[in-house]
């Protein structure tokens, strides 16, 4: 099956996991029901859909009823993964009747790994109408975009691909103080800037602008060009958030141009970032200085891809609510709505800039030149696992929680914390490849006389026999004991930084249902000096709070000093999605 060009025309239709992020209701109280609709949007837009849902249920009613409008925060990859599996609510939140992902690749994924498993999609066959749409960029502190000639040269992937692989590729533009070039992007099987920016890498390979064909995808040569820009990966992800997060910070201390040389993101967010707002939180615009070093928008010259943010309604609504949908959709595409999503710096869904697409914003308003069109499904689907073989291996050490606490049992599910933890560890597992290296520790306090951590399985290769003892123990994990958080994380973070390996990300992965408990050990802000102590290439620490009792904030402390990121599982019930979205950083 072929798919029309997603362009900004096309008019066919920890992230927090399922967090309600607007309720509207109104009517003006005088209703013989209420009609209410549910909707998942990727966390790029949450925010002013709700202010959207917000003004349409003032005095809105279908058949004599008010309508009231929730709209949920779910990241694209994950909400396909929980709509391809069902959507369990205990595990995935409240069903959505509307979905919106940050592109129509998503439904198309959605279908074909239905069409695998030969059960029938929520989502039917075709496109669904564009929200509002962003172009595909690549965002580079601006002195670093100037110095390989932004605004005015064409830029592509294949200088980025130059950049990559040269050794001393700043010298060369006069920069040696710059160090290593830098590239962020985003894991493409969670997240539409990742999915976008492999796609884009390939069209670049082959010079073309459609019809990418799986001979393309399997060629030598084009797999030596997408290996060559993976090798400037600093890590993966499942949300540019967290490089745009990170980058303000490092942006706040003066140290911009140290933590990133460029990121794969939409045009949106580059508009965001250089107003303060990283997070893309409507409420939050003008609440944080504008950076010091922003960022400018590269419209790569090989062509890009449009975000379509489509509207998406889904099988399981009766026809009350596919009315009152119908209506929404309608609602979101009137001026007023369109104009405050384009002031947000969206281009409308007609694919037209508003006000803010100006190159003092760091952005190009005669851009892009080129819109690329995505492939068909089984090509898109051979990219993805062609993508795994290519990207930048992982070096990984996993620090698992087994104090006493994580006995207490879950409601619902039969299970202690404890339980659900081993097991959505051990099937995280299979998202590693084999020439990533994995290992194993356990902590607790004075685990092991004054030690509070003990190594269950060293660091080695995924082959097959490795994979199998990790899961072993993981799943055979012993609870008890308090938390010896602090000196655990240093001592896990000093085992790997000897261990680093050059071409590898190197990282520390800390899973904990509390706070620390160790008597006599380091406090915070020793570890937080150990963690940030300066080195160019960065052994990262990706944490994971775990229950209620768990300290988010000294968690994400400690994320931050490394420049990795910090995941809340609260509800122990998310806790497999949680590692899924972790082990996508690698």
């Amino acid at each position: 099956m072929r798919r029309a060009a997603r362009g900004p025309v096309a008019l066919a239709a920890t992230a927090a996991l399922a967090a309600t992020t607007a309720v509207a209701c109104g009517g003006g109280g005088d209703c013989a029901g209420t009609v209410r609709l549910r909707m998942a949007a990727s966390q790029d837009k949450v925010g002013l859909l709700q202010r959207a849902a917000d003004r349409f249920s003032e005095d809105r009613k279908i058949g004599g009823k008010c309508v009231e409008v929730e709209v949920d925060s779910k990241n694209s990859g994950t909400a396909m993964l929980a709509l391809a599996r069902g959507w369990d609510e205990s595990t995935d939140g409240k069903r959505p009747d509307i979905w919106s992902p940050a592109a129509n690749v998503w439904a198309a994924m959605l279908r074909l790994r239905m069409a695998g498993q030969d059960r029938t999609s929520p989502v039917p066959e075709g496109e669904f109408p564009p929200i509002m749409t962003s172009p595909l960029t690549i965002a580079m502190p601006r002195p670093m975009a100037e110095a390989i000639g932004w605004p005015d040269k064409a830029i592509g992937w294949a200088d980025l691909a130059d950049l990559a692989t040269g050794t001393d590729s700043w010298k060369r533009h006069g920069h040696p103080e710059w160090g290593a070039f830098r590239l962020g992007k985003t894991n493409p099987n969670l997240s539409t800037s990742g999915l976008h920016a492999t796609v884009g890498a390939y069209f670049a390979a082959t010079g073309t602008t459609s019809d990418l064909t799986e001979a393309d995808i399997t060629s030598a040569d084009n797999r030596k060009f997408v290996a060559d820009i993976e090798k400037a990966i600093v890590h993966y992800g499942h949300t540019s958030l967290t490089f745009l997060t990170n980058l303000q910070r490092a942006d706040d201390r003066g140290q911009a141009l140290s933590y990133i040389s460029a990121v794969t993101v939409e045009e949106d967010s580059v508009w965001n970032y250089n107003q303060g707002n990283p997070g893309l939180d409507p409420a939050q615009l003008g609440k944080h200085p504008k950076p010091k070093v922003p960022l400018a928008a590269i419209y790569p010259k090989e062509g890009t891809i449009y975000s379509d943010h489509p509207f998406v309604p889904l099988s399981w609504m009766d026809a009350e609510k596919k009315r009152a949908a119908d209506e929404f959709l309608k609602f979101l595409h009137t001026d007023q709505v369109q104009k405050e999503f384009t002031d947000h710096g969206f281009r409308d869904h007609r694919g037209r800039p508003g006000r803010h697409v100006t190159r003092d914003n760091g952005l190009l308003p005669g851009e892009p030149r080129t819109t690329l069109s995505l492939p068909s499904d089984d090509v898109l689907d051979l990219t993805l696992k062609t993508w795994a073989e290519l990207r930048k291996p992982a070096n990984v050490l996993l620090v698992i929680d087994r104090s006493g606490s994580m006995e207490q049992g879950v409601p619902g599910t039969g299970k202690s914390k404890g339980d659900l933890a081993k097991e959505a560890a051990a099937e995280a597992l299979a998202e590693f490849r084999g020439q990533d290296k994995v290992g194993l520790w356990m902590f607790s306090a004075k685990l092991q006389g004054e030690r509070d951590w003990q190594e269950l399985v060293p660091v080695g290769p995924m082959d097959q026999a490795h994979r199998s003892t990790l899961r072993g123990r993981l799943l055979g994990l012993t609870l008890g004991g308090g938390t010896g958080l602090y000196n655990t994380t240093a001592e896990a973070h000093a085992k790997m930084t000897a261990a680093r390996e050059g071409g590898s990300i190197n990282a520390v992965v800390v899973m904990t249902d509390g706070k620390n408990e160790r008597p006599g050990g380091i406090d915070l802000e020793t570890l937080i000096g150990r963690l940030g102590a300066g080195q160019e290439e960065r052994v990262r620490v990706f944490t994971i709070g775990y229950g209620k009792d768990a300290d988010q904030d000294v968690l994400r402390r400690i994320a931050e000093a490394t420049e990795g990121a910090s995941y809340d599982s609260s509800d122990p019930n998310t806790i497999g999605d949680i590692f899924t979205e972790v082990i996508s950083n690698f």
